[in-house]
């Protein structure tokens, strides 16, 4: 699904000064784009606008050239956040099989929800409840629900940023294979700059508040990356510069 910002801003009632914008930012079907960038300077808030969780103040916001509320309406709109928000009293399988019941008419893509468990890596947790799974389970019961919803946007605020580094690490590895499987588009906003560069196409830097396109930095290395890689190191080393003159 393509995503087009054209001169977008957002100002919230009451306040003076704009959380967003003005932006225009262009990103084709498919494509794995990083938002990073100070704290407060609108990531969640640009994702919510996409998600059509409020309207910009002033501009565009296009997702196949049609307004977002089409797309929210059909429910083509993946979410994911920091907390997995799975139903305590419905079992791992019965959680990631819930987009298929809420929207049992749409058009799913995406594997059935026992092959999506197999894919994450918790058949064997089908038949349990989430209280009993450790937090990196259940965010990987939530990229399966992700899934399952079949859609081809997805939007992702620090879904593992509450995670340690190992089980963080884990996740984005299954997160970029199930990626390079499916093809979305993936908005996925960071604090992690090494993180960033390791799975996204584009990193897109914004400024502090009201948040602006301060750069928009291409990745083209191949995958698997890792850190320690010189050319890794040399992006990420740039995008820290870029992200210290917005200080």
């Amino acid at each position: 699904m393509r995503v087009d910002l054209i001169e977008v801003s957002k100002t919230f009632t009451g306040e003076h000064e704009a959380a967003v914008g003005p932006m225009t930012l262009h990103i084709p079907s498919g494509q794995f784009v990083a938002l990073v960038g100070p704290s407060g300077c609108g990531k969640s808030t640009l994702l919510r606008l996409i998600a059509d969780q409020f309207p910009p103040t002033s501009g565009k916001v296009l997702l196949d050239g049609r307004p977002p509320r089409e797309a929210r309406r059909q429910k083509a709109i993946a979410w994911m956040a920091q907390q997995p928000a799975l139903f305590p009293w419905a079992t791992v399988l019965d959680n990631v099989r819930l987009p298929l019941r809420v929207n049992p008419g749409a058009n799913r893509s995406s594997p059935d929800p026992e092959t999506l468990l197999e894919m994450v890596g918790l058949s064997e947790y089908a038949n349990a409840s989430p209280q009993t799974l450790s937090g990196g389970q259940q965010q990987r019961v939530a990229l399966a629900r992700t899934l399952a919803t079949g859609t081809r946007l997805w939007l992702m605020d620090e879904p593992f940023a509450a995670l340690d580094e190992l089980t963080r690490e884990r996740l984005s590895e299954d997160l970029l294979r199930m990626w390079e499987t499916f093809r979305p588009t993936v908005l996925w906003v960071t604090h992690n700059v090494p993180e960033a560069v390791r799975l996204a196409e584009r990193v897109v830097v914004l400024s502090k508040r009201p948040g602006r396109v301060r750069a928009d930095i291409p990745v083209v290395l191949p995958s698997p990356r890792d850190e320690t890689m010189p050319e890794v190191a040399n992006v990420v080393r740039h995008i820290r510069q870029v992200l210290r003159s917005t200080e």
